[in-house]
């Protein structure tokens, strides 16, 4: 039987921030509330650390009861919860054996056997699916998003993820901003389980930075991403017109990328502004030999158009430039003034952070996880992805 909405809850009933997490450990069990246990406690420091405008005394001192009262202090946390707009509840509201949530699950050859043709879910874990009798608790947290209605949702770990996104793989997805699969009108941002980060400290800081995102997002309600234009399937025309402001304007700074396919650069990207971008393509499987361009000459002339720009005396950045020049160097091209690298900018200031490109972009845009929007083939992946 599924516990009623509410019953697992902490925090205001309508919060800006909701807090969720997999199902109960002992500790959780005892208190019949959400993170009260060791994860629980790293959880409250880590939203202590992120949001230090809001009542530092009072979350310090339910801190400290925490090693006082054990499982009893979540009685005074509820005054700090209340006072950031924050409420914690979980994916299941009860306690799986062991502790492992693989115990809640069947094989999809099980699942068949039990005849559930309406089961509409997707696999938990690697060929696990949720038992049927465990699905109204999955209802059951729908019911309290529809009445709490948070701004935006902090789901900790797969099991959230899997509940809210219906995706999984928790080091893919993590910190970027989404629109849930079964409510889309509320925003999601899937982080680590503090669990998980007791076991890997290093994710400790990546962690407080989800917290602080998921914070920012949850004072409004409307998801807002950053306006660009991208231009994906230029002209010749197009291209000679770019070129051309691009030279007469300098700019202080160009962004330069390029994708590789087959061991060649498919295409390279330039930017000169952070809301506008030019993409260069040269490979196109849908078109005949593979090719963007249909004329020998028009390929001619837009690798001349690039090799203007990249050997132009403005500022270069790049992202993981050493792996693109191996690239272009090998296309006739000398790039001038190769100024910054942002995978090198960021590993000098957080040498012990992953420094991949979408790594960088979950903690510094408000852009959709690119994983969630598709899966590139092996040979399209650059290194640094």
């Amino acid at each position: 039987m599924a516990s009623s909405a509410f019953s697992g809850w902490a925090g205001p009933r309508n919060p800006k921030l909701l807090i969720i997490g997999e199902a109960w450990g002992e500790n959780e069990w005892m208190v019949k509330q959400p993170f009260v246990g060791s994860s629980g406690e790293l959880l409250w420091g880590m939203l202590g650390q992120a949001i230090q405008d809001v009542e530092p005394e009072l979350h310090r001192q339910s801190h400290n009861e925490y090693f006082k009262l054990g499982p009893a202090w979540v009685r005074n946390r509820s005054r700090w919860l209340e006072a950031a707009g924050i409420a914690y509840t979980n994916v299941i509201n009860l306690q799986p054996p062991g502790n492992k949530i693989d115990a809640f699950c069947c094989t999809k050859k099980e699942l068949q056997a039990q005849e559930t043709s309406e089961y509409r879910q997707p696999a938990l874990a690697r060929g696990l699916y949720l038992r049927p009798q465990y699905l109204p608790e999955v209802d059951r947290l729908l019911s309290e998003l529809a009445t709490s209605r948070p701004n935006c949702i902090l789901a900790t770990g797969n099991t959230p993820s899997w509940a809210l996104l219906h995706t999984t793989n928790i080091s893919a997805i993590r910190g970027a901003v989404s629109l849930g699969y079964t409510d889309p009108q509320i925003k999601v941002v899937p982080t680590y389980h503090p669990a998980a980060i007791l076991r890997q400290w290093s994710w400790r800081p990546i962690g407080v930075a989800d917290i602080i995102k998921a914070y920012r997002e949850a004072q409004y309600p409307e998801l807002i991403r950053p306006e660009r234009t991208v231009l994906i399937n230029p002209t010749i025309h197009d291209l000679i017109g770019a070129r051309d402001r691009l030279l007469a304007f300098k700019p202080s700074l160009v962004a330069a990328d390029i994708e590789t396919q087959w061991k060649q650069i498919r295409c390279i990207g330039f930017a000169s502004a952070s809301d506008s971008a030019l993409v260069i393509p040269f490979i196109d499987p849908s078109k005949p030999g593979a090719n963007y361009w249909s004329t020998f000459e028009e390929e001619r002339e837009t690798w001349q158009i690039t090799k203007t720009i990249l050997e132009s005396t403005i500022p270069k950045l790049f992202q993981n430039g050493m792996y693109d020049l191996q690239y272009i160097v090998k296309m006739g091209i000398r790039p001038q003034n190769c100024l910054h690298d942002t995978m090198l900018l960021h590993h000098s200031l957080f040498p012990e952070m992953r420094k991949s490109l979408g790594f960088l972009g979950s903690i510094y845009t408000n852009e959709q996880s690119w994983k969630l929007m598709g899966r590139p083939k092996a040979d399209t992946v650059k290194r640094d992805e």
